[in-house]
């Protein structure tokens, strides 16, 4: 089953955990034995082979890179210009891998079919994974006219907040609204065909964005706060009003934002049995809003700040992810649910969206 992940973030892996995502899993993990300087190390799960492996031909890869003021708690660059240099050297990485053949960029309509028809036809031991260039947090645009050369060098996707405040909305853990900046870069991104993606807005946002913004909108790795009761995951009627604007949600796969109660370095996806069933509960509660599965996909974050100590226990590798059409199938999936909730539900956002 080819699969379609919306959001990974590659780079940062490549450039602030130095991984070389050419390596083998299994090289990647021994060379950080003993390191300590992140809670994550040695328990990756994504190298470019293993996602070969699990038949992920398509990605959505970020950019990320947060600014943040003086005594802030949180981690980030201490300007907007440092911010923006950052996401520079991500968009080279992902440039010097597109030269050696690891990468495709998919900026259009016309690549993403092209790349759909070279990847289940090519025969290559190496395919090249498509991807659309996307930005997690928009701290690093300096002023909305850069937004016109990230489009311009293939930016595709941006979520205006990641965690706490930012420079054009308030993300995870902070609140209000997007103010004049943050109106101004949504117009911007309407002018553009920039999509939307919700993720991380706190709830002041979100509304004022879902106000302000009519173009293309999805949510590219979110749970349910009916489930997990934090500021992190949507609430029912935020999900009601992405369904309404034909929005496809992905699934993350952090273990803290899938079960209630989790307390970081202390719990275990054992002991709390954390699972990719435990993520399809995610994903059946936003198909039971909806009436269908029309709105949701495979987002999963993973590697994201988090490794095999903090995600479901049935997965060791990015691979593993080709357990889920399984998975669904047992919990009473049909073959068609199962290829939208795959890849065909962004595969169509992007018909829509691109066309």
């Amino acid at each position: 089953m080819l699969l379609f992940d919306a959001h990974l973030d590659l780079s940062m892996n490549a450039l602030e955990w130095n991984r070389d995502l050419r390596s083998s899993l299994q090289d990647i993990n021994e060379r950080e034995y003993g390191m300590t300087d992140k809670p994550d190390r040695g328990n990756a799960v994504i190298s470019l082979d293993e996602l070969r492996k699990g038949n992920i031909g398509i990605v959505v890869a970020t950019q990320i890179a947060r600014y943040v003021e003086k005594n802030s708690t949180i981690p980030g660059w201490h300007s907007p210009e440092q911010a923006w240099a950052q996401t520079q050297g991500q968009l080279a990485y992902y440039k010097a891998l597109e030269t050696l053949g690891e990468l495709s960029p998919i900026r259009n309509w016309s690549e993403l079919q092209a790349h759909l028809t070279y990847w289940n036809n090519s025969q290559e031991p190496k395919k090249k994974i498509g991807y659309i260039l996307s930005l997690e947090g928009a701290d690093s645009i300096i002023t909305v006219d850069h937004l016109d050369i990230a489009y311009n060098y293939g930016l595709r996707a941006l979520g205006p907040a990641h965690y706490g405040p930012g420079r054009y909305a308030q993300g995870t853990n902070a609140t209000g609204g997007l103010g004049e900046n943050g109106r101004a870069l949504l117009t911007r991104m309407k002018q553009l065909g920039i999509i939307l993606d919700a993720t991380h807005l706190c709830d002041e946002s979100f509304w004022e964005a879902m106000e302000h913004y009519d173009g293309p909108v999805w949510a590219s790795h979110h749970n349910c706060r009916a489930l997990v009761d934090h500021n992190r995951q949507f609430t029912d009627e935020q999900f009601k009003e992405l369904i309404r604007r034909g929005a496809v949600i992905g699934m993350p796969l952090d273990a803290w934002m899938m079960v209630p109660n989790w307390v970081r370095g202390v719990s275990t996806p054992q002991n709390m049995q954390v699972s990719l069933n435990t993520m399809i509960d995610h994903l059946d509660h936003i198909c039971q809003i909806a009436g269908n599965t029309n709105h949701v996909g495979l987002g999963t974050d993973l590697d994201g700040g988090f490794g095999t100590e903090q995600c479901p226990y049935d997965i060791q590798s990015i691979a593993d992810l080709q357990k889920i059409p399984d998975l669904l199938s047992k919990r009473g999936y049909s073959a068609n649910d199962i290829e939208k909730i795959c890849h065909k539900n962004w595969i169509g956002f992007l018909e829509k969206s691109w066309k």
